[in-house]
């Protein structure tokens, strides 16, 4: 069967809030309180999906990931405990990534996040970003694992605990 990453729909909303739903439960168990708080929201997912920067990993049939790429400044960005390589050239930040329980275990997330970077290299983005929480190692594994490199810590809003692990990949 073909996996593949597309922009995600409206009508693929329902799906998506599942697989939030999946990994706010994975976090949680983990010991994490990232995503404990409300966020991402439906609010978030169908902005992300409505200035099309909202993405979905498809397996077969199945919507088996979701994502955000969101090309441009990110506020959350602009002040880190470290510093950026690269604070010249437009940067796409990916957020919100998540993968369905259904699909844990094909190792389905470094596609993912390869035909992320593709879609966005094709488009002539070639600086990337993400952030997770210290808690958060399989996150950190698959950052790694794409060649992002640690780059210090940035904060972003979160009631329960605002700073993240801040990661940076130049292509």
């Amino acid at each position: 069967m073909a996996i593949y990453t597309r922009l995600a729909k409206r009508e693929d909303l329902p799906a998506i809030m599942d697989i939030i739903a999946d990994a706010k439960a994975f976090l949680k168990a983990s010991g994490s309180t990232q995503w404990q708080s409300g966020y991402p929201d439906q609010r978030a997912i169908l902005t992300d999906i409505l200035s099309q920067n909202g993405y979905c990993l498809i397996d077969g049939q199945e919507i088996a990931g979701y994502a955000a790429v969101i090309v441009g400044p990110d506020p959350n960005y602009q002040k880190i405990v470290g510093s950026w390589t690269n604070e010249e050239d437009p940067y796409a930040t990916i957020h919100r990534i998540a993968l369905s329980q259904k699909f844990q275990g094909k190792h389905l997330a470094g596609n993912f996040f390869s035909n992320l970077l593709s879609l966005q290299v094709a488009s002539g983005i070639h600086n990337f970003r993400v952030d997770t929480m210290k808690q958060n190692l399989p996150m950190q594994a698959l950052a790694k694992k794409q060649g992002f490199k640690e780059q210090g810590i940035i904060q972003v809003e979160d009631p329960i605990d605002p700073n993240r692990i801040a990661f940076e990949l130049n292509l």
